[in-house]
């Protein structure tokens, strides 16, 4: 590839000889910034004229024109001054060449435009990186673009050549006069390291080198991506646990809607709470009773299809004899209602209804028949509170209970051989009916215990404890079938007076009866069967009886005409005998 070219050095610039060019000796090394600042002189310096000299033969060397070197102190108008008289001088003193004197290439014109004479080939060494400049006037020196190879002197390179801009056709100069001008101390000259480490021909537009030589560095953006991937995951992570905890809220992102079964046809099992409440509750009824000062609320239940309903006595005892009774049914409906008769021994008492058309009885059964634990469901109207029902179990039976007593004179007192239920019952139950799982009528709800004041008929305010009392169904309509026939009921005696002070076991036939009429009746069934004053009896039909008020509950358990088996002491020895019961009017 390198036939027929010269091997020697090789000009930087790719350039011919020019004909008619002087050749001068090389400029003077200057250092640019080190030089020292020569004085101002008042006189003009002199302007020299460099003289022609022979081209040599070489077509390497460059002419370069000699020019004194310019203090330190000389300003630029006056630098350039002395460049342009420098150059004037120069271009009318050099001679123009004939054409036969024109150096000859070295080589013939070479056909595929080889370096250095022709085009630059892919072989070429590429040219060196300049900084565009604007470009000096013919035959001025100018000092070199590019830091020189180490160890070569400022302004020629590794080969001696002078770093020099090719040849530009200049026009005619005509020589003018200079003018002497003040020299003026030149400002420094700018390293031209600073000038290639500012310019960098392979770098992005606006990137400065930190070394000379080496490539700009990009920016490290592995950090502001390590940052914006942790705000993303953080974002990310905050919405998702948002939308996360909304769903878990609310069941979805949705409107809600909750599962719910159908609707079923109501149909209950007959012995179920809920059976036996939709059986009994249409004969079950609420009572407002008010007169001569007071008023009070109860329950009654249906008895018969004439409107006569059965209830308690302390229920309808504020009304007295001309007091109002109104009755309300489980519908709603509401009719008044008369007295029909009423026994506070029993603490029964019936009132009847009429042009009421519609009524269903409420079925009686059987209380003997009732056992201890079987399930029961009271209904009534706790506090006003109609149609309610509650259940439980027969807790006791043949439960000896007194309530009333309110008159002081024992007028109101009830003796009841009472079913003991849990059912929860409450002031206002009273007169409601027991019923079994049949809806039958075991009892008639008429006292509960109270934790703050003891037995009573509606036992206080205190509400219920499990302890609920109600009269046997048996006894119950006894008392109403009296009441509706005759307005009164009978009460079955053994015709004895009992001393209600005795504290022993056992209840004590007293010494004198009442306004002192003897304590045994004579002719009554006490005397028939041989009882006698101060005899103390403590069994009735076998069951122990501890008290005078015990005796009186078992006796009323009874109908008047049944016969009944006493045990007895007397004179410290126990004795049995047979006695039938006699029949009084109660009140």
């Amino acid at each position: 590839m390198d036939d027929g070219k010269p091997t020697g050095p090789k000009a930087k610039w790719w350039s011919r000889p020019s004909a008619g060019r002087a050749t001068h000796s090389e400029p003077e090394v200057q250092e640019p910034v080190a030089a020292a600042v020569a004085e101002p002189s008042s006189e003009p310096a002199p302007v020299p004229v460099p003289a022609q000299a022979e081209p040599e033969e070489s077509a390497e060397s460059e002419v370069t024109a000699e020019l004194p070197p310019v203090p330190a102190s000389t300003s630029a108008p006056a630098t350039s001054a002395l460049t342009a008289a420098a150059t004037s001088a120069a271009a009318t003193s050099a001679p123009v060449a004939s054409e036969a004197a024109r150096p000859q290439p070295l080589h013939e014109p070479d056909e595929y435009s080889t370096p250095p004479y022709g085009g630059p080939g892919p072989w070429a060494p590429a040219p060196p990186v300049q900084r565009p400049m604007a470009t000096p006037a013919h035959g001025t020196a100018v000092p070199p673009q590019y830091p020189a190879p180490h160890g070569t002197a400022p302004g020629a390179d590794a080969t001696g050549g002078v770093y020099a801009p090719p040849p530009q056709p200049q026009p005619p100069v005509q020589p003018q006069p200079v003018a002497a001008a003040p020299v003026q101390p030149a400002a420094p000259l700018q390293p031209q390291s600073s000038l290639w480490m500012q310019y960098d021909p392979w770098s992005t537009p606006g990137q400065v080198l930190t070394h000379p030589g080496e490539p700009a560095k990009k920016p490290r953006r592995r950090g502001s991506l390590l940052v914006g991937a942790v705000l993303l995951a953080l974002v990310a992570g905050g919405v998702g646990g948002g939308i996360g905890a909304y769903i878990e809220r609310n069941g979805g992102i949705t409107q809600v809607e909750l599962p719910q079964a159908s609707k079923d046809n109501g149909n209950r099992a007959p012995d179920s709470v809920a059976g036996i409440a939709a059986s009994a509750l249409p004969s079950v009824v609420t009572l407002h009773v008010s007169g001569s000062g007071e008023q009070g609320t109860g329950t009654g239940f249906v008895l018969d299809q004439q409107g006569h309903i059965l209830t308690n006595n302390h229920v309808v005892d504020p009304a007295g004899s001309s007091g109002d009774i109104s009755v309300t049914f489980s519908g709603g409906e509401t009719a008044k209602a008369t007295l029909v008769g009423k026994d506070s021994g029993y603490d029964l008492a019936v009132v009847k209804v009429s042009g009421v058309s519609g009524l269903k009885p409420l079925p009686l059964g059987n209380s003997d028949s009732v056992q201890v634990g079987d399930p029961v469901v009271a209904i009534g109207a706790p506090f006003d509170l109609q149609n309610t029902v509650t259940s439980g179990i027969i807790s006791a039976k043949e439960r000896p209970i007194t309530a009333g007593g309110e008159k002081g004179d024992g007028s109101d007192v009830s003796y009841v051989d009472a079913l003991q239920t849990d059912a929860p019952i409450n002031p206002g139950n009273s007169g409601g009916p027991l019923v079994d799982t049949k809806a039958r009528v075991i009892g008639i709800n008429s006292a509960i215990r109270a934790a703050d004041t003891g037995s009573g008929t509606e036992g206080g305010q205190a509400g219920s404890i499990g302890l609920g009392f109600a009269i046997p169904i048996n006894q119950g309509k006894r008392v109403a079938e009296e009441l509706i026939n005759t307005g009164k009921a009978t009460h079955p005696v053994i015709g004895v007076s009992l001393d209600m002070k005795y504290t022993g076991d056992g209840a004590r036939v007293g010494d004198k009866g009442k306004d002192g009429a003897p304590s045994v009746t004579r002719g009554g069934p006490g005397a028939k069967a041989g009882i006698k004053p101060g005899d103390i009896i403590t069994k009735v039909d076998g069951q122990r009886v501890h008290s005078g008020e015990e005796l009186i509950v078992k006796i009323r358990s009874h109908r008047p005409g049944d016969r009944l088996e006493l045990t007895l002491v007397r004179g410290g020895k126990e004795r049995k005998m047979s006695l039938t019961l006699g029949s009084a009017n109660g009140t």
